[in-house]
């Protein structure tokens, strides 16, 4: 939630310094430009303290998912866990899994290769 705070802080200090300007009579493409590089300036003098909090809660969150070992939601985990499930198996109902599919090809592939071809002279 702090990053969120922070976050809206920034977009109002852009908006504000935006109409201030604009009134000033700042009307061009350089208008949003200025605007968004003096509120980077004010933002980091005023906002120092929404800043450090919204850093701590991002230094958190990694930590807490650095503990877990997830990259992301238990779900969403789950789901992939599954997906690697169904690729491993075939199908056809062999339930062979796929490397052992590929290493079957290699081998028929390679004996295919090995007979002479009926063909030829």
């Amino acid at each position: 939630m702090p990053f969120i705070i922070y976050s809206v802080l920034r977009l109002a200090l852009i908006l504000v310094l935006g109409v201030i300007l604009y009134a000033i009579g700042l009307r061009d493409l350089l208008l949003p430009v200025v605007a968004i590089v003096l509120a980077l300036m004010v933002s980091y003098l005023l906002l120092g303290r929404q800043r450090e909090a919204a850093a701590m809660y991002l230094a958190g969150r990694k930590k807490t998912r650095e503990v877990t070992g997830e990259r992301f939601s238990r779900a969403v985990e789950d789901d992939a866990a599954l997906e690697d499930s169904e690729v491993d198996t075939v199908v056809d109902g062999s339930a062979r899994p796929v490397d052992q599919l590929e290493s079957d090809q290699v081998e028929s592939d390679q004996l295919e290769s090995d007979q002479p071809d009926s063909n030829k002279p």
